[in-house]
């Protein structure tokens, strides 16, 4: 296995997990996440370096999508919170970067009964998977998909 750095993004309103709404999006916040990944993934973890970004502005997402093509990152596991049903500006950003990324949702998005938009994924289709429903459980997964996705591509 290689060292490989994956960015774990959130996009608006995702900078308080673990205290907003803890009964749709869990109480257990990012800092609980590198542990995770560890338990998760265990001597393999070693190999992988977290960096962590978070935005309610659409454009500070693209500015740090570009800047982790040109810092040579590995993989994005990207919450974009409601960006997910809205933003073609995103999705075109992950068209274009050629950086690997996870749809990540704490909840699953198409469970959300009586809220039709939020079953839709702007992002999904330039994504290599989508993970959704398992709380901060769902980024630990995704940070494992990216790195068995990026030892495949070896």
């Amino acid at each position: 296995m290689g060292a490989y750095t994956i960015l774990v993004a959130n996009g608006p309103n995702l900078g308080h997990l673990g205290v907003r709404q803890p009964e749709i999006y869990g109480s257990r916040g990012m800092d609980d996440l590198p542990g995770m990944v560890a338990s998760l993934m265990g001597d393999r973890a070693d190999g992988v370096a977290l960096e962590f970004f978070q935005s309610n502005s659409e454009g500070a997402l693209i500015d740090r999508f570009e800047l982790a093509r040109e810092q040579g990152v590995n993989g994005i596991a990207f919450n974009a919170g409601a960006y997910t049903h809205t933003s073609l500006a995103l999705a075109d950003c992950l068209a274009w970067i050629d950086v690997p990324c996870v749809e990540v949702h704490l909840s699953n998005i198409w469970a959300r009964t009586g809220e039709p938009l939020r079953q839709q994924s702007l992002m999904g289709r330039r994504c290599v998977g989508v993970i959704a429903g398992f709380g901060i459980l769902s980024y630990a997964l995704a940070v494992q998909a990216l790195v068995e996705h990026l030892e495949a591509e070896c």
